[in-house]
């Protein structure tokens, strides 16, 4: 038995969970999520609580209990808390100003880019003395992926100098310059 997809979801307080045959929304203070789900998991919900099972031992139910549950533990927890992604731009002279509701990002190209937030994701910019970050905040977990992920393509971190754009936290292989004669 999977041990992720075994685990009931409990259903906080102020969120309310439809499950309409393989549709299932989710409603909370945040917003609201909709999932079409796969026909081989079964999803019940009994006495505030989010069990999804599977209906034989196949190698493709197994693979989907998990992520079924998973993906409907997300939906409950971004309508109730959000989910938010750092990112970190280093290097001299590179920057990042909100610019209405996008950001602008200033990474030593000859031009700066832009970049709109789609719906239901925002922006937040953070700048002090040693360090610039936008913070990309959402209810739903693969957007706020995707679009943290499409802000670090701009300018990803290069090797030598670690100058680029980055996820906070994450650790950047430094290389070995040029050895002096």
């Amino acid at each position: 038995m999977s041990r992720i997809g075994k685990m009931p979801i409990p259903i906080p307080s102020g969120v309310e969970v439809k499950l309409d045959g393989r549709h299932i929304s989710v409603k909370g203070p945040l917003g609201e999520l909709e999932l079409e789900l796969h026909h081989r998991p079964k999803v019940e919900i009994d006495d505030g609580n989010i069990i999804v099972t599977r209906i034989s031992e196949s190698r493709q139910d197994k693979s989907l209990h998990g992520l079924t549950r998973s993906l409907i533990a997300n939906m409950v927890e971004g309508v109730t808390k959000g989910f938010e992604k750092e990112l970190e731009i280093i290097g001299l002279g590179y920057r990042v100003e909100e610019r209405g509701k996008g950001v602008v990002l200033n990474v030593g190209y000859s031009h700066p880019v832009s970049i709109e937030p789609i719906e239901g994701i925002t922006f937040e910019v953070q700048s002090d003395r040693n360090r610039t970050a936008i913070k990309v905040k959402g209810i739903d977990k693969q957007m706020v992926g995707w679009v943290a992920a499409e802000i670090r393509k701009v300018k990803p971190p290069e090797p030598y100098k670690g100058k680029g754009i980055r996820y906070a936290g994450e650790t950047v292989r430094r290389k070995v310059g040029k050895a002096g004669v």
